[in-house]
C-alpha cells in the first residue's frame, strides 16, 4: 500500500499535476515510511536466502525418514557372522574424497593381528583418522579390499564388524546425565552392569575421582559434561569405550588432554585389558605411542600419495 502511494506521488509529480509545496508533501511522508521499510525488505530476503541455502539439508533429512527401517540387524551384531580370530588386512587400498582432489592413500597394504598394539603418526593431514575410518568400515575403499580374518569386508557385513569396534575420539560427547550412564551409554539404566562401569572406570584412571565426587558414579556430568575437565571427559570417553568389552579399541587421539602422568597410568590401564583386544592409537606425542608393537608411519600430507606395507 506504501509503495502504491509513492507510485501515485511520484506520477502526479512528474505529470505537474500539483503544486511543488504539495507535491513535496505528499510525496515526502511516504518516501520517509519507505525508507523504514527497507530494513525488513532487507530481513526478508535473508530470511528466503537462508531457506534457499538449507534446501538441501532438509531435503535429504526428509529422504532419510522416508527410507525404511533395516531389517534383520541386531545392534550387537553376530560374531558368528564375521569371525575376527586372525587379522584385519588392507590390500592395495586406495581412497580420496572426491574425483578432482589428490589421493590420501593409493596402494596401501597393510595386516593388523588380533591383540596388537599399533600406533599410527604423521604430521597433520597426512590420513591418520581416514585409515581409522577405513578400518572401522565408515569409508569404502575405492581401491583394493579391506579383509578380516580373509572375507571381504563388504556392506552386507560391515554392520557386524563395526559392532565388535569401541571408538574414542578426540572430542567425547557426554549426554546431560550420571557418569555411570555415561560410561554405559546407550544401555537401559535397568541393565548397567555397576561393576562393569568401575572396572572399566580403574583402567581409564578415573575411579579414584569419581569417589571424590558428593554422589560418585551418580553425578551428573552438565550439557555436554561441561562440569567436568577435558582430561576426564576424554576418561569417561575410554572408560565407556571399556565397558562395552569390545574385540578393537580405536583411540583417536583420545589421550590428548590428559598430563603425562595420567596418559601413562591410562595406557598401563589399557595394556591390562590382555591380549584379546586389539588397540589402534592415532597420536602425536611419540609418548603415547612407547607401548605399542609398531608403528605406521604416514606420509603424504594433504592429500598426497601414502603407502607402503606395514606390521610388526
Amino acid at each position: 500500500m506504501v509503495m502504491a502511494r509513492l507510485l501515485v506521488a511520484m506520477v502526479a509529480v512528474a505529470a505537474g499535476a500539483q503544486p511543488a509545496a504539495a507535491q513535496a508533501a505528499a510525496v515526502t511522508p511516504v518516501a520517509v515510511g519507505a525508507q523504514r521499510l527497507l530494513p525488513l525488505f532487507q530481513r526478508m530476503y535473508a530470511g528466503w536466502n537462508s531457506i534457499l541455502g538449507h534446501r538441501g539439508y532438509l531435503e535429504d533429512l526428509a529422504r532419510l525418514l522416508s527410507m525404511p527401517a533395516p531389517s534383520g540387524l541386531s545392534m550387537e551384531g553376530d560374531p558368528s557372522v564375521l569371525p575376527f580370530h586372525k587379522a584385519v588386512t588392507l590390500r592395495g587400498v586406495g581412497f580420496r574424497y572426491r574425483p578432482d582432489t589428490p589421493w590420501v592413500f593409493r596402494g596401501l597394504d597393510l595386516r593388523i593381528e588380533k591383540g596388537a598394539r599399533v600406533g599410527f603418526a604423521g604430521e597433520s593431514g597426512c590420513g591418520k583418522s581416514t585409515l581409522l575410518d577405513l578400518l572401522m568400515g565408515l569409508l569404502q575403499p575405492l581401491e583394493g579390499r579391506l579383509e578380516v580374518d580373509g572375507e571381504p569386508l563388504t556392506p552386507a557385513v560391515v554392520h557386524h564388524w563395526q559392532a565388535r569396534i569401541a571408538h574414542v575420539p578426540q572430542s567425547v560427547f557426554l549426554a546431560d546425565t550420571t557418569i555411570a550412564r555415561n560410561v554405559a551409554f546407550g544401555r537401559p539404566t535397568a541393565s548397567i552392569d555397576m561393576a562393569r562401569v568401575e572396572e572399566a572406570a580403574r583402567k581409564a584412571n578415573l575411579h579414584d575421582f569419581i569417589l571424590t565426587l558428593p554422589d560418585g558414579y551418580e553425578t551428573g556430568v552438565g550439557e555436554r559434561g561441561v562440569q567436568l575437565s577435558g582430561g576426564q571427559r576424554q576418561r569417561v570417553g575410554i572408560a565407556r569405550a571399556l565397558y562395552r568389552e569390545a574385540d578393537v579399541l580405536v583411540l583417536d587421539e583420545a589421550t590428548s588432554a590428559l598430563d603425562g602422568e595420567t596418559e601413562r597410568a591410562v595406557m598401563a590401564g589399557l595394556e591390562a585389558i590382555g591380549r584379546e583386544v586389539t588397540l589402534l592409537i592415532v597420536a602425536h606425542r611419540r609418548s603415547t605411542l612407547e607401548a605399542c608393537d609398531y608403528v605406521v608411519e604416514l606420509a603424504g600430507a594433504r592429500g598426497g600419495k601414502s603407502g607402503g606395507t606395514a606390521g610388526p
